[in-house]
């Protein structure tokens, strides 16, 4: 499976993706930034891909990291249950709950893993 790596300020971890359109639409646009957003235990970016809902799920394990059609945003979950469905592109490696570090309006990348 294909591996991304997520780096916000001091946190970096690597995902595997799910072999999914939504997740082969998102290896097509790396590698790409964005300002950090927060809600609740769930950091959620921008991303420059466009999606609609495929098999979304409501609820999602912590470490889960997904895309939110509605909003077009790249979503990592450490504890929290998306506002609504998802579609799910994988899941991290390393200890979901590093990404407590990180603060809103920082900087986000997403690039292929090695």
């Amino acid at each position: 499976m294909p591996r991304i790596r997520i780096t916000s300020g001091d946190v970096e971890m690597t995902a595997e993706l799910n072999d999914t359109p939504t997740a082969e639409k998102l290896l097509a646009a790396l590698p790409f930034e964005s300002p950090a957003r927060l809600w609740g235990n769930e950091v959620y970016f921008d991303t420059p891909v466009e999606d609609v809902e495929r098999d979304a799920q409501a609820v999602v394990p912590s470490g889960t990291i997904a895309f939110w059609p509605p909003g077009g945003c790249f979503c990592i979950f450490f504890g929290q249950t998306p506002a609504s469905p998802v579609n799910v592109l994988g899941t991290l490696d390393g200890d979901p709950q590093d990404f407590v570090q990180v603060q809103s309006g920082e900087p986000v990348r997403v690039e292929a893993a090695e």
